[in-house]
């Protein structure tokens, strides 16, 4: 651009020298056209709106497409703009989203591109760089970017028999001698019709058999809630599968969760773990290959109760089940509070008889003391460890002696020792 004015300069002294009309037509040319593009290339990339569409959230293993959009919205055209959208290497499938392209007037382009979810977490897609100039390279190219997007990745989800874990353990919709309503998928037989029995309990064929109104007679149930304590304290794992255990534990959780939401059972998440997402926008950190929001902050030393994850109320539904898993997607395991410490506070607001399904690493004395505090007020605690141990049966007689089950989920490979029949589990859940 500096050698442009400096050519200008000397046909304007070459024009006021020689007084030739021809010179002073080509400098007319050359202080318009720099003209011209200093005054388009500051408004053209203004002009230019981005726009970044793809699915916000994402179960492990799905390939995300992103469709990104460059939009003119000016009748002049754009000579040519380059963009370059950051992708986290972990989450790239295909070549890095470098392309230059000219844009005419009111013309829309769309490029697009995936990404893979192979691991749970909170991801940031972006920015995209836009760099935009004339076509003669008088004026200084301009940038400009669209602002990063974020994708949530769920955490793995198992079926609940791949656990280990009996489909009958008694939490959830149990039965129960008090009468609050009849579970339909109870049927206990057939009775005779009485004044005010629903026409949608008859028993048809029932009834032309035996030639008397008859209606299906149900198992009386009590619906109970369930509350899923999820201990991430870290200082409750071992040290050296430490990272594995917490992950393990966090798919547990989106396991059970999922399993009850299917029953239509009331499920609530609580957990002592941080969720990276309550940290100061200008204080979150993005990890550079992962693309992943951790939890790396200097201000949280003694200060972790406000960074602990939001615990979410025991409610039904699908949508209320992809809140659940949300928070599960973000929540890291730190040292905060105990879950010793933190179980019984945690539980002060919630109602009695409900099911409290604890996961944690280990089930030593002072965590069944623990659960059997909750017993003693109401609850219903069962104890899932998820870490190895080869005495876990002198844990579950503990549990037992205490009032609550206990269970051993630590590795699905290992899963067919944890499985039972049915009906000793149904026998054992008769006790509590």
């Amino acid at each position: 651009m500096t050698l442009f004015r400096w050519l200008i300069l000397l046909l304007l002294g070459v024009a006021f020298l020689l007084r030739v009309d021809f010179v002073f037509y080509i400098l007319y040319v050359a202080i318009g056209i720099f003209a011209w593009s200093q005054w388009n290339n500051t408004r053209a990339l203004r002009k230019i709106v981005a726009t970044r569409d793809y699915r916000r959230r994402a179960f492990l293993g799905e390939s995300v497409d992103v469709k990104l959009t460059l939009q003119n919205n000016s009748r002049l055209a754009v000579p040519w703009v380059q963009f370059h959208e950051s992708i986290p290497p972990e989450l790239r499938l295909e070549t890095p989203i470098r392309q230059v392209t000219g844009l005419r007037g009111h013309q829309s382009l769309s490029f697009f591109y995936k990404v893979k979810a192979l691991q749970r977490g909170y991801y940031r897609l972006g920015p995209l760089q836009l760099t935009s100039g004339d076509l003669f390279g008088l004026a200084k190219p301009r940038a400009g970017t669209l602002r990063p997007d974020f994708l949530t990745v769920y955490p793995r989800i198992i079926p609940l028999t791949q656990l280990g874990l009996p489909s009958r353990l008694p939490f959830g919709t149990i039965a129960d001698h008090r009468r609050l309503f009849e579970d339909p998928a109870r049927p206990m037989g057939v009775r005779e019709f009485r004044s005010g029995d629903s026409l949608r309990q008859m028993n048809w064929k029932a009834s032309a058999h035996t030639q008397k109104l008859m209606v299906r007679t149900l198992e009386p149930a009590i619906s109970l809630e369930t509350a899923i304590l999820l201990d991430l304290h870290t200082a409750g794992y071992e040290r050296r599968n430490r990272y594995d255990s917490i992950e393990w534990a966090i798919v547990i959780a989106a396991s059970l969760a999922n399993h009850l939401i299917d029953r239509r059972q009331a499920v609530g998440l609580l957990t002592n773990g941080v969720d990276p997402l309550r940290l100061q926008e200008d204080a979150r950190v993005f990890d550079d290959v992962s693309g992943r929001l951790l939890f790396q902050s200097v201000d949280t030393t003694g200060d972790l109760a406000r960074y602990m994850a939001t615990a979410t109320e025991a409610r039904t539904g699908r949508s209320h089940l992809m809140k659940i898993l949300e928070l599960l997607a973000r929540v890291d395991g730190h040292d905060t509070v105990p879950f010793t410490a933190w179980a019984s506070a945690a539980c002060v607001h919630q109602s009695w008889g409900i099911t409290l399904l604890a996961i944690t690493g280990a089930g030593d004395i002072d965590t069944c003391n623990t659960l059997h505090r909750l017993a003693r007020a109401g609850f219903n605690p069962i104890l899932i460890a998820i870490e190895p141990d080869a005495n876990f049966g002198v844990v579950r007689e503990r549990a037992r002696r205490l009032g609550f089950q206990a269970f051993n989920v630590h590795n699905r490979r290992e899963l067919a020792q944890w499985q039972r029949p049915v009906g000793n589990f149904k026998r054992e859940g008769s006790r509590l």
